[in-house]
């Protein structure tokens, strides 16, 4: 882009782009804190805040109040499970004793008279009569288990129907607070794009180019970063229908600016060749034909038009591109003012002698 350009036009271009840069870091720096500061726009919305307050209070007591009788139940049941084991271990093996002392006593007497199976049998009967008391207490525990989390269970289905309840107001509330918010970013962005565009539109060939592109720059930052991020969704369709409408004006511009170039272009193309090289600036030309273009019809010179190649004329208009110089009759690009060679002025620049 640089290369046609003088030493000195190169650094101001340069520089140019550093200004423009750095006057859109601060713009877009300025910008985000203005949009930061915008009042009420980011502030975030919960579900609970549109709840009935006191029904949530009251929900909330009764569901900690639960989950610590639940605690306190557990806790009860699990050394109730620990006196139904020992109680139950202690039965059995008291039980596998005295079957095992049955089987080898000889008894002299009525077994069921002896004392000592009458007070082994009270023994086990007593140690069984623990072990249901245990097994008694095992059951009410889990029975109290049973109506806490049927309670539980109940409180959570009350909570629910309290945030059922809130969640039309918690959705209309947010909707108007991405409206307001998208709102207030339109509001402020809306004025940059249209300043933006008259500034690429009317400034673009002026000398204060560097500053108005950087705010075009910050006005694109400010509108892809700012406002497009916070459009509503709403299931898709605005994102969607802003999606849509962009494309459509960009398409619109597009083949609009086409329409335009090929017009142009048709009018160039009926003119003269003298009556286009008139109209074309050498530089331009060059620069064109460094690209491998026609300076007249825009279009690629077969063979690429180099120092090699035989091509002098554009095989689509008719433009001249190579002539030889009238000096030392060295093949040279047709737009140069002087032979790159001898240095003799071209024949088709008259006012270069002049300016010799």
């Amino acid at each position: 882009m640089f290369k046609s350009l003088r030493a000195p036009e190169r650094l101001f271009q340069i520089a140019g782009w550093g200004v423009t840069l750095v006057f859109a870091g601060f713009l877009n720096g300025l910008g985000a804190k203005i949009v930061a500061d915008l009042p009420g726009v980011d502030g975030p919305l919960t579900l609970e805040q549109f709840v009935d307050s006191s029904a949530l209070a009251s929900n909330s007591t009764a569901h900690d109040s639960v989950k610590l009788l639940q605690v306190d139940v557990q806790s009860q049941h699990e050394r109730a499970d620990l006196v139904l084991t020992a109680s139950t271990n202690v039965y059995h093996s008291s039980r596998e004793a005295f079957d095992n002392w049955i089987a080898t006593r000889t008894a002299t007497t009525d077994p069921a008279q002896d004392p000592e199976i009458l007070r082994r049998t009270r023994q086990l009967d007593t140690m069984q009569a623990r072990q249901r008391v245990a097994q008694a207490a095992v059951e009410a525990l889990d029975t109290r288990q049973l109506e806490l989390q049927q309670r539980l269970t109940a409180i959570e289905a009350e909570r629910r129907s309290l945030t059922d309840a809130a969640a039309g107001p918690y959705s209309r509330a947010v909707f108007r607070t991405e409206l307001k918010a998208f709102g207030m970013r339109l509001a402020l962005t809306v004025p940059l794009l249209i300043a933006a565009w008259w500034l690429f539109t009317r400034k673009r060939r002026t000398q204060y180019w560097p500053l108005a592109r950087g705010f075009i720059l910050f006005a694109l930052f400010a509108f892809f970063f700012e406002l497009v991020p916070y459009l509503p969704s709403y299931g898709g369709y605005v994102r969607y229908a802003v999606g849509i409408v962009l494309t459509a004006v960009v398409g619109h511009y597009l083949i609009r600016a086409m329409q335009r170039y090929l017009a142009k272009r048709r009018v160039v193309e009926r003119q003269t060749e003298s009556e286009r090289r008139q109209a074309l600036g050498d530089e331009e030309a060059i620069k064109k034909m460094n690209a491998n273009l026609c300076p007249g019809c825009e279009r690629p010179i077969p063979g690429g038009g180099g120092p090699q190649s035989s091509t002098n004329f554009c095989v689509h208009c008719g433009m001249m591109l190579f002539d030889n110089c009238t000096a030392c009759s060295t093949r040279k690009n047709a737009f140069y003012r002087y032979c790159p060679s001898c240095g003799v002025p071209a024949a088709s620049f008259p006012t270069a002698d002049a300016g010799a």
